[in-house]
């Protein structure tokens, strides 16, 4: 049975995409700890990030790097948070976070009814800076 990131990925699920390519892709956390919080997830099911080729594994590295600097561009944290939990969902994926302090990477802070013009101009926010810095995947 597929993932819920796999059914968003093939469309059976909504998503706002900001990055897309062979390997994988980018979207908004539907729950998000802080605005422009994207995950980075392989095409293919792979359960726990430790069990993923190593180009793959350092393809995502490579995008989620991409998406952290576009994410200080556009909302100008103090940082940006990496973090691969893994509970949630088994199908590998990295949250990439703008963050003023360790407390923004707290799953119980997580926005659990986020307003959704919030959300698409997030998305559009960070599409736009991703174009701006010339990147190749980001999603139309």
């Amino acid at each position: 049975m597929a993932t819920i990131f796999t059914r968003i990925i093939d469309g059976d699920l909504p998503g706002r995409f900001v990055w897309r390519d062979e390997v994988c892709v980018g979207f908004l956390s539907i729950n998000p700890l802080k605005p422009g919080h994207t995950l980075v997830v392989p095409r293919a099911e792979v359960d726990h990030w430790i069990d993923l080729d190593p180009g793959a594994n350092a393809h995502l590295m490579r995008v989620a790097q991409e998406i952290g600097a576009a994410q200080q561009e556009a909302f100008s944290p103090m940082r940006i948070g990496l973090m691969i939990a893994g509970l949630e969902v088994p199908h590998v994926h990295l949250h990439v976070v703008p963050i003023d302090g360790v407390h923004d990477l707290d799953f119980g802070n997580a926005e659990r009814d986020p307003d959704s013009a919030a959300l698409d101009d997030a998305a559009v926010r960070l599409r736009d800076a991703l174009r701006a810095r010339g990147a190749a995947g980001v999603a139309e």
